[in-house]
């Protein structure tokens, strides 16, 4: 008698448990938002709105590369969309008053943006390392700072305009042999955390520092330093990804990366960053981060307001935290 090939839903019970437990929930959420959307609106699945969609997910995957370093290390950063609107709006400012200089306009404000973020990374690190004070109070703290200087600079939240045309058309709207701008510098960025991840002893470190403090402390690893790296690197990314987001808007907002605090923690929870430190790869926080922009652009399509969209994101931040704490369980 000839056995049937067809599997049976107890053996696909199985096999999507075993998935699960190996790669998350990230598969099965990337299945229903193409689905959902693509039933809703066949736009959805159209090559134009998919590469549409990747270049929009580089911002979001540069502050998430920062992020998921962050909680490698069993840290958090609640900074970064309180930097991004401070690097937008000194950097803007500071190409606008040069603008008497063309070329050196560009080249001050995006390294003084850069620069930002990096100082705010230092303090944060500093404040962790040093002075043992939680992440969640020292990033939070000093989100809130930039977020009010950005609104000091601004006169009470007025952007800034006038930036130098080219650029907005080189860092913005520029491509290099017809690859946008965002996209390589993105995928170089993703080389560099790659590097530092996987084949320097830093790199290693920080995952052992989110496993075990204690243990990476007897295995000599420098704690402090190491913890202080790690956010001066995180600020270092979010410099940069406020500098190309003010040069896709075309504009210093001060409004702008408000948001990017729940969408890069849910961007690498997705991706199976552990929110207690010491577990995640790479490649899953990228993927994390183009789910999480897939289901923006899809609830754009679909007319879904703002506000509904933000309830959304903090209703997918607590559904993938509970997943992965159920994945937990079962390994």
């Amino acid at each position: 008698m000839v056995k049937s090939s067809i599997p049976t839903p107890q053996k696909l019970r199985e096999l999507g448990k075993v998935v699960f437990i190996r790669v998350g929930a990230l598969p099965f959420i990337l299945v229903v938002i193409l689905v959902t959307f693509g039933v809703w609106n066949p736009a959805f699945l159209s090559l134009v709105n998919m590469v549409s969609a990747s270049r929009a997910a580089t911002y979001l995957i540069m502050v998430t590369l920062a992020q998921m370093m962050v909680l490698l290390s069993a840290g958090l950063d609640l900074s970064v969309g309180g930097s991004i609107t401070l690097i937008s709006m000194v950097s803007a400012s500071t190409m606008v008053s040069l603008q008497a200089y063309p070329g050196v306009d560009v080249l001050v404000g995006s390294l003084v943006g850069i620069g930002i973020g990096t100082l705010i990374g230092a303090l944060n690190g500093f404040s962790i390392a040093f002075f043992r004070i939680s992440p969640f109070v020292v990033t939070f703290a000093t989100g809130s700072m930039a977020h009010g200087m950005a609104l000091i600079v601004s006169d009470g939240g007025v952007p800034v305009f006038g930036l130098p045309a080219y650029f907005m058309s080189t860092l913005g709207a520029g491509k290099v042999l017809g690859i946008p701008v965002p996209v390589l510098v993105t995928i170089l960025l993703i080389g560099v955390v790659y590097l530092i991840l996987s084949w320097t002893r830093f790199g290693r470190g920080i995952y052992a520092m989110g496993g075990s403090r204690q243990a990476a402390g007897i295995m000599g690893i420098p704690l402090r330093r190491n913890t202080f790296l790690v956010y001066v690197i995180a600020g270092l990314l979010v410099g940069i990804a406020g500098v190309m987001l003010t040069a896709r808007i075309g504009s210093g907002e001060p409004t702008i990366g408000l948001e990017m605090p729940l969408l890069s923690i849910t961007a690498a929870v997705m991706g199976g960053v552990s929110l207690f430190g010491g577990e995640g790869k790479l490649y899953g926080a990228i993927l994390g981060a183009i789910a999480l922009t897939l289901l923006r652009v899809g609830m754009d399509l679909a007319m879904i307001g703002s506000f509904v969209q933000m309830a959304v994101m903090g209703g997918v931040l607590i559904m993938v935290t509970a997943l992965d704490g159920y994945r937990r369980r079962l390994v």
